[in-house]
């Protein structure tokens, strides 16, 4: 996993250098598709991997839980928009040095993680892989005591585009306040660029819209990833406008770069909205790997994550495919038995994937009994 410490980027940390070997194993890949095909179906080259599953990924967004927490504790609804708006935008800055992807999750792989703060009080999380084909993750983070509910799900679809290969972000993340009933906040995801895999520098962007939305308060924010162009512009940069959804009326203005400084407007009056080079990172507590499940994902990925830290590509992609090889087995006994698949922590709703967890205590303390004991102490459905 990189070092927090080290995940501020600047412009030379987005781009990377990809020696002729790397590259013609890059191109021998891509060969194989079509400008537009799938890339998901393509085992990508280990060089280009990050050292972390795509579940353990997705904690980047509860690097700073002061924002979320804080934001709560606002009384004016529209600050608490402004604040969760600005919760969201905390998450995009940490990342490896260069253009590196995590590892796919494999089906029923799960991860487990909780963060203690200084007033004593405790967030969990848990994720899991629930479908391989599409490849969909579900993930649940919940803090209690601070009346803070995240439910999201990630459906990322890769494509070919040429020169570029882009990661479609789809999913939605939903905040909810539990002691605020309805007052939900829907979260969409920019995509993600990888540039030059074929020639040029290669260079990790994002691109396109997301938005934060919640209908009861009346608002939304759309956010604009802006990539950077041919001739002119830079990199990372961020535009977007705080609305009344009723009337159109523009609140609050955002611009800079979500890697850098972020800035936010009202009425003329500018000022730092985030800063991703001061912003300190909360750690989060992960059991040791010796005491994790099999299929948790730091004990799953272990000696593909040593053979990386070693930069043993051949041990690296010997033991990447040990773990790929194991889940398509799993995958062909199943079918073999006419067994379907049951996910551990998460169940389709229709539209995407909700928490098993139910009737969950309106005591903050009962219910942190509660969520504690659902993570960790959930057994496995086939267990």
């Amino acid at each position: 996993m990189a070092d927090p410490k080290n995940c501020i980027p600047t412009e030379s940390d987005d781009t990377e250098v990809v020696d002729e070997g790397n590259r013609s194993i890059l191109m021998d890949l891509i060969s194989q598709l079509s400008k537009g095909g799938d890339l998901h179906r393509i085992t990508l080259p280990t060089f280009v991997l990050e050292s972390r599953s795509m579940l353990e990924r997705i904690t980047d967004f509860m690097s700073h839980p002061e924002i979320i927490i804080k934001a709560n504790q606002l009384e004016d609804p529209v600050e608490r928009f402004v604040a969760v708006t600005r919760y969201f935008l905390s998450g995009w800055h940490i990342k490896p040095k260069g253009v590196k992807k995590p590892y796919n999750p494999i089906l029923g792989e799960h991860f487990r993680s909780k963060w203690t703060f200084a007033d004593g009080t405790e967030a969990f999380y848990v994720a899991e892989q629930v479908s391989h084909h599409p490849p969909i993750s579900a993930y649940y983070y919940a803090s209690p005591e601070n009346n803070l509910s995240i439910v999201g799900d990630l459906l990322p679809k890769s494509k070919f585009l040429g020169n570029s290969a882009a990661t479609l972000m789809q999913g939605e993340i939903i905040v909810s306040f539990t002691n605020r009933p309805g007052e939900d906040y829907v979260i969409t995801m920019p995509n993600v660029y990888a540039r030059g895999i074929l020639f040029g520098t290669m260079l990790m962007e994002l691109g396109d819209v997301a938005a934060v939305k919640c209908p009861k308060l009346d608002l939304v924010c759309t956010l604009e990833f802006k990539v950077k162009g041919y001739f002119s512009g830079s990199y990372n940069g961020i535009a977007g406008k705080i609305k009344r959804i009723s009337t159109g009326e523009v609140l609050y203005e955002i611009s800079g770069k979500w890697s850098d400084e972020i800035y936010i407007t009202k009425k003329g009056n500018k000022e730092i909205f985030f800063d991703a080079k001061t912003a300190k990172i909360h750690p989060k507590t992960v059991a040791p790997e010796e005491m994790q499940e099999e299929n948790e994902s730091r004990r799953l990925w272990s000696k593909l994550t040593a053979a990386l830290k070693m930069n043993d590509q051949v041990l690296a992609t010997e033991e990447k495919s040990k773990v790929e090889d194991a889940q398509r087995l799993q995958s062909r006994l199943r079918e073999e038995r006419g067994d379907v698949h049951v996910s551990r922590y998460f169940e389709p709703n229709g539209e995407g994937f909700s928490i098993k967890l139910k009737n969950v205590s309106t005591d903050p303390q009962e219910a942190k009994k509660q969520i504690e004991d659902f993570i960790f102490n959930t057994p496995a459905p086939n267990a």
